[in-house]
C-alpha cells in the first residue's frame, strides 16, 4: 500500500513557524491500495489540498474512513473539490450512534451557520455506511473497524492488503481504565485492530507530565502509553499522530526519542507524521 499524509494535527490546525516540519493541518491521510481505488483517512483540513489533486487525476470514486465527528476530523468535508462535481461517487464510513444516523451527525456540521450550504446540495453522490463493528472489502483490500476510548462515538480502522496491514487509531486513549503491560489483551481498546500490523499509526498528544497533570479521560494518549500500547500489540512500525497544536516541533522529537527509548527498539521504528510525507507499507 502506498499512501500520503495531508495533515496530522490534532484539535485545531495550527500553522507557523513552530510546526512548519510535521505541518499544520488537522487529520487526512491518503492511502492507495493495489486496487487503484482511493482510501482516506479523516477529513481534517489537510483534505482540502487533496481534494484538489484528485480533481486534477481526475478521480471519481473515492472512500472515506471517518474515525469520529468531532471537527478537527471533519472540517475539510466542505473544502473537498470532489464533493462539488456531479460525477464524483463518494462513500463514506463512520461510527455508528443510537441517536441520529450518520448522514444526520454529518449534516449538523455541513449546514447553516456552521457552513454556508446544506449537505442535501452537494451535487456528488454520496453513500453512508456504518461503521462501528464492521468487516467489508474494497478492491481486494480488508478492512476492519471497532469502537475505540475517546468521548463520544469512535472507530479505529485496520487495512490489509497484500499481505501487509496499516492501523489507524487516532483519538485513543487505551490506557483509561486499563494496565496496558499487565492486562489481558482482550480488555485493551484496540487491540484486536493493532496487533501485529506492519504500520500503527496512533494517537500521541500529551507528554508524560501533560497527561498526569489533568487530562486523564480527554481521549488522548501519552508517550508511555502509546511506547507500552505498541510494545503489547507487537507492532512492526509506529508513526506518532495527531499532535497537539500547542507543540513545536522541537518537542515533538523529544517525544518521539522518549517513545522510541520506553518501546525499547530502534528509533527508526518510531517516526512522527509529518504533512507531506509519503507512506509504503
Amino acid at each position: 500500500m502506498k499512501g500520503r499524509i495531508w495533515g496530522s494535527r490534532g484539535s485545531i490546525a495550527s500553522p507557523g513557524q513552530d510546526t512548519k516540519r510535521y505541518g499544520g493541518n488537522t487529520s487526512c491521510i491518503e492511502l492507495r491500495p493495489p486496487g487503484g481505488d482511493v482510501v482516506i483517512l479523516d477529513a481534517g483540513t489537510g483534505i482540502r489540498e487533496l481534494g484538489v489533486r484528485l480533481v486534477r487525476e481526475g478521480a471519481e470514486r473515492m472512500f472515506l474512513l471517518l474515525t469520529h465527528l468531532h471537527v478537527d476530523h471533519l472540517e475539510g468535508l466542505g473544502m473537498f473539490e470532489p464533493i462539488w462535481r456531479p460525477q464524483t461517487e463518494l462513500h463514506i464510513w463512520g461510527p455508528a450512534s443510537p441517536l441520529a444516523s450518520l448522514r444526520e451527525r454529518i449534516a449538523t456540521y455541513f449546514s447553516p451557520p456552521l457552513f454556508p450550504v446544506h449537505l442535501s446540495e452537494v451535487p456528488a453522490t454520496i453513500e453512508y455506511h456504518d461503521a462501528s463493528e464492521a468487516e467489508w472489502e474494497i478492491d481486494g483490500a480488508r478492512f476492519a473497524s471497532t469502537a475505540i476510548i475517546h468521548p463520544g462515538p469512535t472507530v479505529g480502522y485496520r487495512i490489509e492488503s497484500g499481505g501487509r496491514c496499516v492501523a489507524y487509531l487516532t483519538d485513543h486513549e487505551p490506557a483509561l481504565g486499563a494496565d496496558l503491560q499487565h492486562d489481558a489483551s482482550r480488555w485493551i481498546s484496540g487491540f484486536g485492530l493493532a496487533h501485529r500490523a506492519n504500520l500503527l499509526i496512533h494517537d500521541c498528544q500529551y507528554t508524560v507530565e501533560e497527561y498526569r497533570g489533568g487530562r486523564v479521560g480527554w481521549g488522548h494518549s501519552s508517550t508511555e502509553q502509546v511506547a507500552d500500547f505498541a510494545r503489547r500489540a507487537e507492532v512492526d512500525r509506529l508513526m506518532l499522530f495527531h499532535h497537539d497544536p500547542m507543540h513545536p516541533d522541537d518537542l515533538l522529537d523529544r517525544m518521539r526519542d522518549d517513545v522510541a527509548e520506553r518501546w525499547g527498539v530502534d528509533g527508526d521504528r518510531t517516526v512522527l507524521a509529518a504533512e507531506g510525507a509519503e507512506l509504503s507499507v
